[in-house]
């Protein structure tokens, strides 16, 4: 067992999900990431965990608490893009898109509730997007899951104040990762042109944030969408 606050994040193997995991190794956090398949990325604790599947998950779940003592912080970041057009997108891309962010995100917050009700504190950190208030064209699918992350995460707020537990969404905007680097030039300077800061947010800028959630000084906070966005979507 760990004496340390045990982390948990799911789809931590790469971009924002490893520089989080990163930032919470840097302050001395017992890490765990989980990834569907592969291996963990080295210095890390991992398990398999496919948030598509309760039995994956709960397994998982099970296998921290037996050897860290339960998941204290969980950050949901585990999330797909199915991108296409309203009236070419299928009913599979659709739910697929739903069923691994939202619903996704849904079975994990799940599996660690209980355990933090019995401690009496819990940190659980949603990883929305500027999308999900904003809306993105070809995009109807994804935003609709990075916005019911915050219906989402009011709820748990709700629920699990009464027991020392905190629910909130970080909301990044574009940020400098593989997804975004397959951007041609001109889309990259379209972008950019409509962020006030002018340029695509770094990953470790997310990960910051993500902590500071965790940290004993957001402990008042809860229900908060915190947008990490350049000022994309100011208003929103």
């Amino acid at each position: 067992m760990s004496d340390k606050q045990v982390v948990l994040v799911t789809g931590g193997n790469r971009g924002i999900g490893l520089a989080i995991a990163q930032e919470f190794k840097e302050r001395d956090y017992q890490v765990v990431i989980s990834h569907r398949s592969g291996v963990c990325p080295s210095g890390f604790d991992g398990v398999l965990m496919d948030v598509t599947n309760s039995q994956s998950v709960d397994a998982a779940i099970k296998e921290i608490e037996e050897k860290f003592g339960g998941v204290d912080i969980l950050v949901a970041n585990a999330g797909i893009t199915k991108d296409g057009l309203v009236m070419r997108m299928s009913d599979e891309d659709f739910l697929s898109v739903v069923d691994t962010n939202l619903t996704g995100a849904f079975r994990v917050a799940r599996a660690v509730t209980r355990g933090m009700m019995k401690k009496k504190s819990g940190r659980i950190i949603f990883v929305g997007s500027v999308v999900g208030l904003l809306g993105s064209a070809g995009q109807v699918n994804y935003a609709a899951t990075k916005s019911g992350l915050v219906g989402m995460a009011r709820s748990f707020a709700r629920e699990l104040g009464s027991r020392g537990i905190t629910a909130n969404v970080v909301a990044p905007g574009f940020v400098d990762t593989d997804m975004t680097a397959v951007l041609d030039e001109k889309r990259k300077e379209e972008i950019i042109s409509a962020v006030p800061l002018q340029r695509f947010c770094t990953p470790k800028e997310i990960a910051g944030v993500v902590e500071f959630l965790a940290s004993p000084q957001a402990s008042y906070i809860t229900g908060a969408v915190i947008p990490v966005d350049g000022g994309l979507g100011m208003g929103h």
